[in-house]
């Protein structure tokens, strides 16, 4: 299965959601995407759904010497999340990333700020949370996303994307109540093999899908 660009994506996926949204399993649903990419997907399933649509900004945590290779995440106000096998190779501790993490939490927040435009963050308490992102590879990012919606007290909360790796999934299902992932293909190497468009999206293709969203 491959897709022609996330909106594609984000249709396929929000047809898989609405049996479930009328089979009763999805009751009083918000649907928030991992930007950037997550959000072209996440606004047909927002609107396939009629729920309200957000962001949750999530931020990889890189080595000190090699910021691309990814040691932890980090979502809302919850505390990173790293990957212990990963510390424990490169003999770093969580102490030793403190400059990252601070640097990422600016970052975070100004990305917040500049998505929400003012609004506060939604109530997720009792709430059935749709995370939505355009891939799942590691799951390093969808885990921080998923433990920090978690002290909100969702009702159910369930990690929805269009193509995955399988043992991205796997691990996900012990940190989601349910994950609905269209396409796990045996030879998964990236997010973006699985797109004939994968292109880069920007701050105002974000800020533009919110807005549609609202309006």
């Amino acid at each position: 299965m491959r897709f022609r660009d996330r909106r594609e994506a984000g249709r396929e996926l929000a047809a898989r959601l609405r049996e479930r949204h009328d089979e009763g399993a999805l009751p009083d649903p918000v649907v928030l995407a991992l930007p950037r990419g997550g959000v072209a997907v996440a606004a047909e399933v927002a609107g396939a759904l009629g729920a309200p649509l957000d962001v949750l900004v999530v931020r990889k945590v890189g080595a000190p010497f090699h910021e691309e290779f990814g040691v932890g995440a980090m979502a809302g106000d919850g505390v990173p999340v790293f990957d212990d096998d990963a510390l424990r190779g490169l003999g770093l501790s969580a102490s030793d990333l403190a400059p990252v993490v601070a640097r990422e939490r600016a970052e975070l927040r100004r990305r917040e700020r500049l998505y929400r435009e003012g609004r506060p963050a939604p109530d997720v308490r009792g709430r059935t949370v749709i995370v939505v992102d355009d891939g799942l590879a590691t799951g390093s990012t969808a885990r921080a996303a998923l433990r920090s919606l978690r002290t909100g007290g969702p009702g159910r909360l369930v990690l929805a994307a269009p193509v995955g790796s399988r043992q991205g999934v796997a691990l996900m299902r012990a940190e989601a109540d349910e994950v609905v992932c269209l396409h796990q293909p045996a030879a998964f190497m990236a997010v973006g093999q699985w797109y004939d468009e994968f292109g880069q999206l920007t701050d105002e293709d974000v800020l533009g899908a919110l807005r549609a969203s609202r309006a």
